[in-house]
């Protein structure tokens, strides 16, 4: 198959990966298999992972050729209460060094909610913490790239412009874009066109330049949402995403990059989507 300039895979093993050896190494083996490219770490309860087996999982996605990242526990809020936020910050933290030693390169996280405050009073509590994290990552060593991920509910922050913001005012952070979730974010069946994804595309290349286009992070699949926004994730085929007319924008966007499926049937999904853009990116 010719080289893409997506990578596609899904977050967590696929759910057809054999018991034996199971978990992530085999996980790493079956997304090889399938064809995929790329897996996501679905570290999304906790990080329970020692540094041994971090060893092995690098070593296998090095053998198998597949790119690594992490989507760290879901218990993160920028905007926690300061009793909170230490518990809120080791948990980025340990998912950032652990990914790192798994061979990850990319971190996402849930930047957490507005509490009902005002997305730009939020900022001002969110920044200067993210801004810190950055900070002892790099005075580590550690060359991860943290990436706040788009939420489907308007109640949380991680609007397009919310993730735009953060990576503009700090190098080393870089939007992960749920195009399902901005899709399911203002809950009345908008941001599902070419022309609309164009303007979300033509956003991300003004404030952060051409260059976050070409290492796009993208997550994808189905989505059901109502009035607040994102209910749950659907397979493609019982939702109304319009996803080709998203391809067609990438592509004429000239994105490349990664784009990860969160679907339930995980994998089958996957492939669909890395077959349609193989077909559209001609």
């Amino acid at each position: 198959m010719p080289k893409l300039s997506f990578l596609f895979g899904t977050v967590g093993t696929p759910l057809s990966t054999p018991k034996n050896p199971g978990g992530t190494v085999g996980g790493i083996a079956r997304t090889a298999a399938l064809g995929l490219g790329a897996l996501e770490l679905a570290w999304v309860q906790s990080v329970r992972v020692s540094e041994e087996k971090c060893a092995e999982i690098k070593a296998t996605a090095k053998q198998h050729r597949i790119a690594l990242s992490v989507h760290a526990p879901y218990f993160i809020n920028l905007n926690a209460n300061d009793a909170e936020w230490p518990r809120s910050r080791k948990r980025l933290m340990d998912a950032v060094h652990y990914g790192n030693l798994a061979g990850a390169t990319d971190i996402v996280f849930h930047p957490g909610s507005y509490f009902g405050r005002d997305p730009q009073e939020v900022l001002e509590v969110a920044l200067p913490r993210l801004r810190d994290c950055v900070k002892e990552i790099r005075d580590s060593g550690n060359p991860v790239t943290l990436r706040p991920e788009t939420m489907g509910k308007s109640a949380m922050l991680g609007s397009l412009e919310d993730t735009v913001v953060m990576a503009s005012e700090i190098e080393g952070v870089l939007p992960c874009i749920d195009f399902a979730h901005l899709h399911a974010r203002p809950g009345d069946g908008s941001a599902n066109s070419y022309d609309e994804w164009m303007t979300m595309l033509k956003l991300v290349k003004k404030h952060l330049g051409a260059a976050a286009l070409k290492k796009i992070h993208i997550h994808l699949s189905g989505i059901e949402y109502g009035p607040k926004g994102e209910k749950h994730h659907l397979p493609l085929a019982e939702a109304d995403l319009k996803y080709k007319d998203l391809f067609k924008a990438l592509r004429d966007s000239r994105a490349s990059g990664r784009l990860l499926c969160e679907s339930p049937k995980m994998e089958d999904d996957a492939l669909t989507m890395q077959k349609a853009w193989t077909r559209i990116a001609k």
